[in-house]
């Protein structure tokens, strides 16, 4: 893990969870909930692929020939990739909003206007101040090397590996987002709302939101 950091610190963000120059897919996933929302979006692909072939072939057909059977076929295959594809999205929409009862750790996200304050909320007591930092974005002409330009913050949020984690993120004053595109997490929320999801890093990582 250390050396992991350094390495995208120092060197280059090959290593690390963030965009790459003209990359045209996801994120390596680092969730549970990542890894389902890629391999639902090959699946839904291939069915893509399907539906072009099929339907192609069908329209130069009917140029041909016009019948009831072409017309009830073109209507009925839609209606079973649909459901085919609704099945599996409906499954991963369920588990992403199934939040632990009981987690290991649960970590607050507060959302300012140009920076956010994170307090993991497990060491909060009546005699001890809980443990909160504020986390600003690093301005774009004052990077050091290996650091991605409006990504980089000066205090990260730090979480285990392989330990379940319940996330709660509300603004302070303006409508705010917060969202790791290698954990599969989005949220939007509004003053006086806060949203919660559940998160299982698998690996070790920087990654970037």
């Amino acid at each position: 893990m250390i050396l992991r950091s350094l390495s995208c610190r120092f060197l280059t963000i090959t290593l690390c969870d963030a965009a790459e120059p003209w990359q045209l897919g996801s994120q390596d996933a680092a969730t549970p909930m990542m890894q389902g929302i890629i391999d639902l979006h090959h699946d839904i692909f291939f069915f893509l692929i399907l539906i072009l072939v099929f339907v192609s072939r069908m329209l130069v057909h009917a140029l041909i020939v016009y019948g009831t059977t072409i017309e009830i076929i073109q209507t009925i295959f839609p209606c079973v990739i649909l459901l085919f594809i609704a099945i599996p999205s409906f499954a991963l929409l369920y588990s992403m909003d199934e939040v632990l009862v009981d987690p290991s750790i649960t970590i607050k996200a507060i959302g300012h206007q140009w920076y956010r304050t994170y307090e993991y909320s497990d060491y909060n007591s009546s005699d001890e101040q809980s443990l909160t930092f504020d986390s600003y974005t690093i301005p774009e002409d004052d990077p050091e090397l290996g650091q991605s330009r409006l990504l980089e913050v000066d205090n990260r949020v730090v979480v285990p590996a392989k330990t379940h984690l319940r996330m709660i993120v509300t603004p302070a004053d303006v409508p705010h987002s917060w969202v790791v595109p290698s954990s599969g997490v989005k949220f939007d929320v509004v003053p006086g709302r806060s949203n919660l999801t559940s998160i299982l890093v698998q690996r070790e990582g920087v990654y970037y939101g």
